[in-house]
């Protein structure tokens, strides 16, 4: 009953400024662009039909009239919304009688009773009233003055044809407002009981499934725990083609922006003149940046691809001055294009940070970009001080400040203070999220300090040494009493620190860059062969040696044949490379973008001597000509072909016969895989080499190893095969954390 009184009531007990009302009214950038236009379209019309000289004059001072009082509409517009509106139809009533007293036309005032009309559209209905009433008024005045030329019939017709259609109006509006109030009424509250409904809907199937998913985990807890498993891993491979995919965009762009630069800072002789060197330093500014950005697209795909929760880090002694300059440096063309200022304080006496370099430094340049991008005057400056065993870091800028309600969103992913700030400022809202993580792995934290128009103060602090394994609690000793107290001054001897060294057998050096990268603190010496391990672990002894063959049991058997050390574990795999990619695909070499010159010129060098003919196959023009000018600067007299699809290709491979192809595998119509079949099943065409030079990172797809076999020359002990079986099964059967921890336990201490 509460409901139907309130819908009910009607527009009647609504002020008239409502949103519905607002609503319903239409723009006067119509009206004002018709009345501005009335006057060249006069005058324009005027000088075929030979009017008179007078009557051009008034057409031209009506016309000056209509221009001023649409000007000042549109200024009021910009002020307040309701008061440009009704200049809007004081212009319209001044364009009325203007017409009528500068071009003698009385029959003009007829048109007033159309500013009746547009006010109850443009405004409201009792801006009808007031417009009628006023325009009755005034046609009066005019009569009585004798302005215009107005007899007592021409004023009555307005002023009838004015209050007609003003009652017109009222009797067609009214109903059709109430109609429309009402209906948006009800149907309001039917979305509010609709989400009411979903809502409770949502409640009850909520209470349903969690009924049901208890009985599940009381029944079969074993059954759920796979099932999330299995959906993890659906999860995690869904990401990891989503980063592939974005990865191989991002690195064809990167690749023009790379080779060019290098071409220009390596090889600038090509261009035929000498280049000023202010612009081989901006140059250089823009190679190292973008060098940067490839590097952590490699890293995105990295932490795609590892079966691990978290990234390892690096960790070396590092000087703060060097990090902080490094992102001043890559920063600095923004802040110079704004005129901002970056300043470092920075004392002489600051101890060294045991720290991985890349990442910090990615943490000053994510904090130095966004003040750059957010700061308008001023600039940025970044101070350090020694606290106990920590260091403390500043960031302040001179910005607009945060307000204390957005304090929490800025470390969420995704997240920026508003849309507004997005399109402004651009970014993805990850920076300070990354930041974050970087932080809080190193052992620290990040925090900000800001008020709205007083700048922001960006914290975080960085222990000076890693913590102790040993945490409080540990007894150690001959006696259960005696409780372990930790060392609290530093020893005086030597410190000696040997991390855990594998000896790794690769003819690829893709897997020793993932193994050094994620195996935080282990030394990865690389060797070509199984002959070659016996050498390098008489040299040096290491605590394992780890294989990466395509066929497992061959290495196997490699292993059984060779004379080797009985003490040293053997871990074989098969986590395929480049060189495996390139033979499965029937091709001399696999180049992944971005390419650089000296990489391209060494594997034409692979490919022989006898390289005079090179065909270029790729759809990006500026593809063919990069790597035209690259091989162009390299001192040989290559003869360079063409083409930007694999039909046009087939056709100068059977014309021409190149020595060598540089094949892209992405194109339309023809891509490089249906001219590689083509290739092979031509035996004229089958003998030339290709090089593939693709954007199409194998390392990219999920990396997956089809065995892992571990064995030793001594065999393997009780103990050890037991430990073996309980942390191998820890790893295959429970989710990544668990993994992770299983990992970090097999790793020597």
């Amino acid at each position: 009953m509460e409901n139907s009184a309130t819908a009910r009531s009607g527009p009647s007990s609504h002020q008239s400024e409502s949103g519905f009302d607002v609503e319903l009214r239409i723009s006067p950038l119509p009206v004002l662009i018709v009345l501005f236009l009335a006057g060249p379209i006069l005058y324009t019309v005027s000088v075929p039909l030979g009017m008179s000289g007078q009557v051009q004059h008034g057409i031209i001072l009506f016309s000056l009239t209509a221009f001023l009082s649409t000007g000042v509409a549109l200024a009021l517009l910009q002020w307040s919304d309701l008061a440009g509106r009704w200049m809007t139809m004081v212009a319209l009533t001044v364009g009325i009688y203007g017409s009528a007293l500068c071009l003698g036309a009385p029959v003009a005032l007829n048109l007033v009773a159309v500013s009746v009309v547009i006010s109850a559209s443009l405004i409201s209905l009792p801006a009808m009233g007031v417009t009628a009433v006023c325009q009755t008024a005034l046609l009066i005045v005019l009569f009585r003055n004798g302005w215009g030329g107005a007899d007592g019939a021409t004023v009555t017709t307005a002023v009838v044809l004015v209050w007609l259609l003003a009652g017109a109006m009222l009797l067609l509006r009214r109903p059709i407002d109430e109609l429309a109030y009402w209906t948006w009424t009800y149907y309001q509250r039917a979305q509010e009981l609709l989400e009411d409904a979903r809502e409770r809907q949502a409640k009850y199937a909520q209470a349903l499934e969690d009924s049901a998913q208890m009985n599940i985990q009381l029944k079969r807890m074993n059954s759920l725990a796979q099932g999330l498993r299995r959906a993890a891993e659906e999860a995690r491979t869904a990401k990891e083609e989503f980063v592939a995919n974005v990865s191989h965009e991002l690195r064809t762009p990167l690749n023009m922006i790379i080779g060019f630069s290098e071409m220009i800072l390596h090889a600038p002789d090509t261009y035929g003149r000498a280049l000023p060197p202010m612009l081989l330093a901006d140059l250089a500014v823009v190679h190292r940046n973008a060098a940067h950005l490839a590097e952590l697209i490699d890293d995105v795909l990295d932490l795609s691809q590892i079966e691990a929760e978290q990234m390892a880090l690096t960790k070396e002694n590092t000087q703060l001055s060097e990090l902080v300059e490094a992102a001043a440096i890559a920063v600095r063309p923004l802040f110079e294009s704004k005129g901002l200022h970056i300043k470092t304080r920075l004392p002489e006496d600051l101890p060294a940070l045991f720290c991985d370099r890349t990442r910090i430094r990615e943490v000053f340049l994510n904090l130095l970009s966004n003040a750059g991008r957010f700061v308008e005057h001023g600039g940025a400056t970044v101070t350090a001080e020694r606290q106990d065993d920590h260091i403390l870091v500043a960031v302040a800028d001179t910005g607009p400040g945060i307000a204390a309600e957005d304090m929490g969103r800025l470390f969420q992913p995704f997240q920026q203070l508003d849309g507004s700030i997005r399109r402004r400022y651009s970014g993805s809202g990850l920076g300070l999220c990354i930041s974050k993580r970087i932080i809080e792995m190193h052992g620290g934290k990040i925090w900000v300090e800001s008020e709205l128009g007083s700048g922001t103060v960006f914290y975080f602090e960085l222990p000076l040494t890693a913590p102790s394994p040993l945490g409080s609690g540990y007894r150690l000793g001959l006696y259960p009493g005696w409780e372990y107290l930790q060392r609290t001054r530093p020893s005086m001897a030597p410190q000696v620190s040997a991390p855990p060294r594998f000896v790794l057998v690769d003819k690829d050096l893709s897997f020793q860059r993932l193994l050094s990268r994620y195996l935080d603190g282990v030394e990865i010496v690389s060797v070509p062969s199984v002959p070659d391990v016996a050498q390098e672990l008489a040299e040096h002894p290491s605590q394992a040696v780890l294989i990466n063959e395509r066929s497992v049991a061959s290495a196997l058997v490699d292993l059984d044949q060779a004379d080797l050390p009985g003490d040293v574990p053997f871990l074989v795999c098969s986590v395929p490379g480049i060189h495996e990619v390139a033979a499965d695909l029937g091709v001399a070499d696999y180049l992944v973008k971005p390419i650089s010159r000296d990489r391209l010129l060494a594997a034409l060098e692979r490919i022989g001597p006898h390289v005079e003919t090179v065909l270029i196959v790729d759809d990006e023009p500026d593809v063919l000509r990069l790597f035209r000018r690259m091989l162009s600067s390299s001192g040989a007299d290559y003869r360079v072909l063409r083409a930007m699809d694999g039909r046009e290709a087939l056709n100068l491979l059977r014309s021409h016969h190149p020595d060598v192809v540089l094949l892209d595998l992405v194109m339309p119509d023809m891509d490089g895989f249906c001219l590689l079949d083509v290739m092979d099943q031509d035996p004229d065409l089958r003998t030339i080499p290709v090089i593939v030079i693709s954007a199409l990172d194998p390392a990219g797809q999920p990396i997956m190893s089809n065995a892992l076999a571990v064995t030793r020359r001594g065999g393997l002990s009780m103990y050890q095969l037991l430990t073996s079986i309980r942390v191998l099964s820890e790893v295959f059967s429970v989710g990544r954390q668990s993994a992770g921890q299983a990992l970090t336990q097999t790793l020597p201490a």
